[in-house]
């Protein structure tokens, strides 16, 4: 806003618009927002400033109060209760990198109005929002920190309140703009639905995290919890409910700005890591495990990725990153869990992150080293048959570019998947030169193959023998290189020339790819 004209300047309709604007401002509550930075938190209006780009900011209801006039004097209304406790516009972002690219909207409920519950006037805000939001095709941040639905306004007629548009106008912007959450401190009810249907959830370690807060689950008859016992970090970062865990909320909004970039656009490329490492990433020993991480890491620009639910499922990996300043989708085989074998939960992560990057024009990148599904009866209690199906009918369905790197073992239907159903559905399938592939892991077909040749071998000793020279002479079958005599692969490549090859192809599909005809909406899950 301009600086105000010196008062005896000032005609008093604008004297008045200034006395009022001064009144939604922190200034004007310092006990409110002492009691906030007491707690080791900010305002809401800190953490907008800090995310948005100075001067950017255009305000939706500013004036608005809670609806509560049949209870309390307006004035009270007035000076206890700015924006209804939810702040809400339009800003830009990253705009030094992106420029008219990075228009977004912003919106924050206010926990030092009302604990950050949902008021009436607050839903009216959100429709209005969120209705631009899609027409305008804005991405969005949401700060969802709040107690959930307030029982206190007395202004509207209502019975249950529940035809109310902000849960469906939010959910409907699925898969049409990216839409992130940032949680701090404690996330309840209605508040806690809006960070749930957004795309990724970034939470402060301090977080509490729940479909009802203590006063819904002791109304429930459930007993009495604490808030910070409801849903905190360490269990919704284990579940997958949350993508990214922070220190606190600047270190959310750096993230933010962070994540929000990658569906923003291409920038300049960052630092190149030595590539030559990738050569010595993978250990010459076919049964040893290794991290696949700091491997994503060597491959992308320096500093550029973001690993996401990285306590959830830890058999899979998923991660945003850049190469060559493209943002792309990465998903690995983590041979550090279960020797990356796929679960359930690990083909959901997968999958819904697959979603995540084809609804919004990422490119995908596959490193697989897996010995397939993960089998047995304990498995199969999770609904494996359906999760693992899920990773394949993502991938029938991508529209983006995708790449596939057989790292070290390929095997079975988990390869497949991970391929997205076959060595030949990706843009480009190539392996590493200690790459192995075969439809299951080699021990296990010989044993399987050879079960009478090898029932007939009486000394157990022996036997084994039998085994392990049958599994080198299948080794030998399975190398990459021999795949590659077959065209079953498109190429074996020199890790090293890894980067360079994903990033050429990358750039080819972009040349003539056109965009979805219709957005499609992304699982919560």
């Amino acid at each position: 806003m301009p600086d105000p004209q010196p008062p005896e300047e000032v005609r008093e309709d604008l004297a008045e618009l200034n006395r009022r604007r001064a009144l939604t401002e922190d200034r004007a509550r310092p006990d409110a927002v002492e009691k906030r930075h007491g707690l080791g938190g900010r305002t809401a209006r800190e953490n907008l400033d800090d995310l948005i780009d100075e001067g950017s900011f255009v305000e939706y209801g500013r004036y608005a109060v809670a609806a509560q006039r049949g209870r309390r004097e307006m004035q009270d209304l007035i000076e206890r209760t700015p924006a209804d406790g939810m702040i809400g516009g339009t800003a830009r972002i990253n705009g030094e990198a992106f420029g008219d690219l990075s228009a977004c909207a912003v919106l924050s409920y206010d926990y030092t109005v009302l604990a950050g519950t949902q008021g009436a006037v607050g839903h009216l805000k959100k429709d209005r929002l969120f209705e631009l939001i899609e027409r305008m095709k804005l991405p969005t941040v949401f700060f969802a920190e709040g107690g959930g639905g307030r029982p206190g306004d007395t202004d509207y007629p209502a019975v249950s309140a529940l035809h109310v548009r902000a849960f469906a106008l939010w959910a409907a912007l699925s898969g049409v703009v990216p839409r992130i959450a940032i949680v701090a401190g404690r996330c309840f009810a209605g508040n806690a639905v809006i960070a749930g249907c957004s795309d990724l959830i970034v939470a402060t370690k301090n977080s509490s995290l729940g479909m009802g807060g203590p006063a819904m689950i002791e109304g429930g008859g459930l007993g009495s919890v604490h808030p910070d016992e409801v849903g905190p970090v360490e269990v919704q970062s284990m579940n997958g409910v949350i993508d990214v865990v922070v220190e606190d909320e600047a270190e959310a909004v750096a993230v933010t700005r962070k994540l929000l970039a990658f569906f923003q656009g291409e920038t300049e490329t960052g630092g190149v890591p030595d590539q030559n490492l990738l050569r010595e990433v993978i250990p010459e020993r076919r049964r040893r495990g290794y991290d696949v991480n700091p491997l994503i890491e060597m491959l992308a620009d320096t500093e550029s990725t973001v690993f996401l639910r990285p306590a959830f499922a830890p058999d899979m990996v998923t991660a945003l990153c850049r190469i060559d300043g493209r943002a792309i989708g990465v998903i690995a085989n983590n041979p550090m869990h279960m020797a990356g074998a796929i679960t359930s939960e690990g083909a959901d992560k997968a999958a819904r992150f697959m979603q995540l990057c084809d609804a919004f024009g990422l490119p995908i990148l596959s490193l697989v080293d897996t010995p397939g599904m993960m089998v047995g009866p304990e498995a199969e209690k999770t609904g494996l048959v359906r999760h693992c199906s899920r990773l394949l009918v993502t991938g029938a369905g991508l529209t983006v570019p995708f790449v596939a790197v057989i790292l070290r073992r390929g095997y079975g239907l988990g390869a497949q998947a991970m391929v997205a159903g076959s060595l030949h559905e990706p843009l480009l399938t190539v392996a590493w030169p200690g790459a192995e592939l075969g439809p299951m892991g080699l021990e296990g077909a010989v044993r399987l193959g050879m079960r009478k040749e090898l029932e007939k071998i009486e000394d157990e000793a022996e036997r084994e023998k039998t085994v392990r020279d049958l599994t080198e002479m299948a080794l030998e079958n399975a190398k990459a290189l021999n795949a590659a005599t077959l065209f079953e692969i498109d190429d074996v490549i020199d890790p090293a020339d890894t980067r360079r090859v994903v990033s050429a192809t990358f750039a080819a599909a972009d040349s003539g790819r056109e965009p979805p005809a219709a957005p499609r909406f992304i699982d919560t899950w």
